[in-house]
């Protein structure tokens, strides 16, 4: 059959045009006209920064939605190794921790995702984000061709990769770029068959079509060893500085091709013992606009920070831990709470692209249930067994975390007084090894803190014989910059005077277990069921201990529970527990932070509440009240006087992230 002219085009057409038409979608780096292209059009991403780490599951679809309706079109996260492979070969992807579930909500909401999977993502996340049993090998060089590291690399991006394969974009999934590794420029190992090998190992897991990325500060310095071929190279900056001259930089290593800052910061992070990081939002507002006036792509980190729940919080050097609170001055609060910076930073998008019809979703409601009474359970000391599930283990010289396979938390290291001290006599870790704040007992009597950088010695005095009890809490690994090497405990020999003290007994402390179970209440009580005479009124320190107490939210109160606030009038410093939760630390004597933010998920109406308090300095319970208190208002910005600052640069200059 010989057809019209007119069907023979008609059919031409159709048979040239089904290959694109059944073609996946598709998400690619356009050189020529320097965009991403999605599906075949110029696409430009408004992201945010959120770490589904520190965000409760219950509330990851309120957060996604308040950055949808903020008008984003796309979501970055990091994947922290630690978080997910917590021992060697035993993964865990569940509850807050399912990855895949925080994935597909981001799609059904119709947020696209940006990837960063590490394996090192620093984050301020404790070792970032590298789990501390890579440190059994001693001398190991992490983020480097140490075959040791590469094994346990392979290995882990073996599990996660094929999990995360079937969410990319080119799938049917919302995942439009990877990110390879993070700030390698950063970092002092410049090693490049590294960078390669992960190169190699993301595509044969990935596939070809997906779209990896790096990304650096903006400076020529950073791009040379953390940029890669088959990666494209991206840059991250902050508010207040020279926009063009910073993607100048990027033009160093991409010299076509769509701007992206993938860390433009709209706060800044905190240390214990500084102020409380605060960005102008006229600062944030300006600098945006300018990058979306000239079609930039750029990512908000962070868009909400959110908490360092547990122990979960990294640090810097020198030595300067980071808080729970990851709040970092963001658009939405830890909370999660609408900010005047929130609508200043939507008012920016709109003029760069629609925003979502709607309502934003509000603030979460927050809820004061008071004050409530605390007890003193028991000392840590007398409650090694229930608490050490390993027992001890005798040793000529102190062990530390990671050769007792603990990750976090505290151990306790015992031995005796070799000589008379009738005099004080210098107790010390001359080199520097108290990793990272010991609490010194002797004899049931507390004898001072050694603390990491800042108290290496203090004086103690006792008979030969005397029991020294040492209670060393890991306070975060470092995460970033070579010292994430951060071995914790005892990491060095302590000295009595001139001579190195021997003959230890450490028990690795499994508290989390014991709290969760229970254990500590029970032993509390019959502690004190059998106690006739009261506590003595403590001295300006007192041992380790447990503190318990309860209160009951009302059943059949509409809306209730709620999220709340813990605060801490005059106590010092330690770690708080609701129900078996681990909240994280308190340390209101030294600041910023001072409340606690509590999820509403960890609450309970339908049985009495739980607070576990290990408080390690001193309780104010004798004479005065002793109470914990549930506020509806946070505080993380109290006055503090700067113990000593981490060395960093100004938060105006063109780099501020190493810390990233």
């Amino acid at each position: 059959m010989v057809l019209p002219r007119r069907d023979a085009i008609l059919l031409f057409l159709c048979v040239i045009t089904v290959p694109f038409a059944t073609a996946g979608p598709s998400f690619t780096v356009d050189y020529k006209k320097d965009c991403f292209l999605k599906d075949g059009e110029p696409f430009r991403y408004i992201s945010g920064s959120i770490h589904y780490s520190r965000v409760p599951r219950v509330y990851w679809k309120d957060r996604l939605l308040k950055m949808y309706m903020a008008g984003l079109n796309a979501i970055q996260t990091y994947i922290p190794w630690n978080f997910h492979e917590p021992t060697p070969g035993l993964y865990d992807f569940t509850g807050d921790r399912d990855l895949p579930h925080f994935l597909q909500l981001c799609q059904d909401i119709g947020l696209l995702v940006i990837l960063r999977p590490g394996p090192y993502i620093c984050a301020e996340w404790d070792m970032g984000g590298l789990p501390s049993w890579l440190l059994k090998k001693k001398d190991i060089v992490l983020r480097s061709s140490d075959p040791g590291y590469i094994t346990a690399v392979d290995k882990w991006m073996g599990k996660l990769l094929p999990m995360i394969k079937p969410f990319l974009y080119q799938n049917g999934g919302p995942i439009i770029t990877v990110q390879v590794e993070n700030e390698y420029g950063s970092y002092f190992a410049c090693d490049y068959n590294y960078l390669r090998h992960l190169a190699k190992l993301f595509r044969s897991h990935l596939g070809e079509q997906v779209v990896l990325f790096t990304t650096d500060g903006a400076s020529v310095g950073y791009l040379k060893c953390g940029a890669l071929e088959g990666a494209y190279a991206t840059v991250d900056f902050g508010p207040g500085g020279n926009v063009t001259a910073a993607f100048e930089a990027q033009r160093y290593a991409e010299a076509r091709g769509p701007l992206v800052n993938s860390e433009f910061y709209t706060g800044w992070l905190d240390h214990w013992g500084e102020p409380h990081s605060v960005i102008p939002t006229a600062v944030v507002v300006k600098s945006l606009n300018e990058m979306l006036e000239i079609g930039a792509n750029v990512n908000l980190y962070m868009f909400i920070g959110g908490t360092n729940f547990g122990y979960w919080n990294g640090a810097n050097s020198p030595y300067a831990p980071q808080p729970t609170s990851y709040d970092y001055d963001a658009l939405l609060t830890e909370a999660g709470d609408l900010t005047e910076k929130y609508f200043a930073v939507r008012d920016v998008i709109k003029m760069y692209k629609k925003i979502p019809d709607g309502v934003v979703p509000p603030s979460t409601p927050k809820f004061a249930y008071g004050p409530v009474e605390m007890k003193k359970l028991r000392t840590v000391s007398e409650s090694l067994d229930i608490l050490s599930f390993s027992g001890p283990v005798k040793s000529p010289y102190p062990l530390t975390f990671v050769e007792l396979n603990q990750a976090f938390g505290f151990m306790l290291y015992q031995t005796t007084l070799p000589i008379d001290c009738s005099k004080p006599t210098p107790l010390s870790s001359p080199f520097n090894g108290v990793h990272d704040r010991a609490y010194v007992t002797i004899d049931g009597v507390v004898a001072g803190i050694l603390e990491r950088d800042k108290a290496i010695s203090i004086n103690v005095t006792g008979k030969a014989g005397s029991h020294i009890h040492i209670l060393v809490e890991n306070m975060g690994r470092v995460n970033y910059g070579k010292g994430i090497n951060d071995f914790k405990g005892l990491v060095s020999n302590l000295t009595l005077g001139a001579d190195t003290l021997t003959n230890w007994t450490v028990y690795s402390l499994s508290i989390d277990e014991a709290v969760r179970d229970g254990l500590i209440w029970e032993a509390g009580v019959r502690r004190a069921s059998s106690s006739a005479n009261p506590s003595p009124p403590p001295a300006a320190l007192s041992q380790p201990t447990f503190y318990g107490g309860t209160f009951q939210i009302p059943d059949g109160i509409p809306d209730l529970p709620q999220d709340t606030y813990l605060q801490f009038p005059n106590w010092s410093k330690g770690q708080v527990w609701i129900n078996g939760f681990n909240l994280g630390r308190y340390w209101p004597s030294r600041g910023p932070q001072v409340t606690i933010f509590v999820p509403a998920h960890v609450l309970s109406t339908r049985a009495v509440n739980n607070v576990t308090i290990l408080e390690l300095e001193a309780a104010p319970c004798s004479p005065g009240p002793c109470v914990v208190k549930f506020t509806d208002t946070p505080i993380i910005n109290a006055t503090v006087k700067a113990i000593t600052p981490c060395m960093r640069e100004p938060l105006n200059t063109q780099h501020h992230s190493w810390l990233h």
